[in-house]
């Protein structure tokens, strides 16, 4: 039903975590393969990569140019795009499913709730506030997009500094849905 893109770069340890929160999805039958597109790491990305069962690529290039890379290779009519150390919540699972089920034309996108290690109570209700006000998703919340809208829009840019966030603006908050299921985000991608 959707595959996980995952773009490296020497991201051994921040990987692990992101993979096995994915398991559930995997065994529950949503999530159909995991591409990890790596842009040369000297660490053991590959090694974990590989136990995880995830399909490995080296790929030179910008990091816009390796998503698109994977996002062309994937299979599933759907593309969750992920950075290393974003670890989902268990309920993502039901929800990505009833996001992807679901028929709105006004939507064409969705992303995770914002989250940051043990933040206290009042920041979670400070990040729910901001998130009410519109402030713009960002790509540590990860982005569940059909693979249809994906190429109708051109995919991620291989030139701008920030591709993933580029997208996103490309999108517009409108047609992007927050999920309440949260992203927990521990590392910036390259």
């Amino acid at each position: 039903m959707l595959s996980v893109i995952i773009a490296t770069l020497n991201s051994e340890r921040a990987l692990v975590p992101t993979l096995a929160a994915l398991v559930c999805g995997a065994t529950n039958g949503l999530v159909t393969e995991v591409l990890i597109v790596d842009g040369g790491s000297g660490d053991e990305t590959a090694m974990v990569a590989d136990v995880a069962g995830c399909n490995f690529t080296i790929a030179d290039g910008p990091v816009g140019q390796r998503l698109k890379a994977a996002a062309s290779a994937a299979r599933a009519p759907w593309l969750l795009f992920l950075r290393p150390g974003t670890v989902l919540d268990p309920t993502w699972i039901h929800e990505a499913r009833r996001f992807v089920e679901r028929r709105d034309p006004g939507i064409r996108a969705a992303v995770f709730r914002r989250s940051a290690p043990r933040q206290a109570a009042w920041r979670e209700i400070w990040l729910l506030l901001v998130a009410a006000m519109g402030r713009r998703p960002g790509p540590e919340q990860g982005l569940l997009i059909s693979r249809l809208s994906y190429q109708q829009i051109g995919g991620h840019s291989e030139s701008a500094a920030d591709p993933e966030t580029e997208l996103i603006n490309r999108i517009g908050r409108p047609r992007i849905a927050t999920l309440s299921s949260s992203a927990l985000s521990g590392q910036i991608l390259d």
